[in-house]
């Protein structure tokens, strides 16, 4: 079984999620849970990949089932330091760019 984890934190009014090891079909139920009760807590998401080593096209899944949900509620679900084959899924998939963060300020309430 592959370990994978997921730890939410909040900064500076955003639920930060970290995902740590290998996100695929045996691991979306949690992903899709933990990113659901973040876009539920916080007008902004962050899911960190950093030490996020592997991603499938279930874990995209999962990623893109977030965004979705921070949609309905007014809400933005953004990935950041995305790695590797990581990287790659995600650029491949065009979810990468879709998740992307906005340029600094764009956006943004003055």
């Amino acid at each position: 079984m592959a370990m994978f984890e997921a730890r939410t934190s909040a900064e500076d009014g955003r639920a930060v999620v970290s995902l740590v090891g290998e996100c695929d079909l045996t691991t979306r139920e949690e992903l899709t849970t933990v990113l659901l009760a973040a876009v539920d807590s916080a007008p902004v998401i962050v899911v960190d990949l950093t030490a996020l080593r592997f991603i499938d096209s279930s874990g995209v899944h999962g990623l893109v089932t977030g965004h979705h949900a921070a949609q309905r509620q007014g809400r933005r679900l953004h990935v950041v330091n995305a790695g590797g084959a990581v990287a790659d899924v995600l650029e491949m998939t065009g979810v990468g760019e879709l998740l992307a963060l906005p340029p600094h300020g764009a956006g943004q309430a003055s």
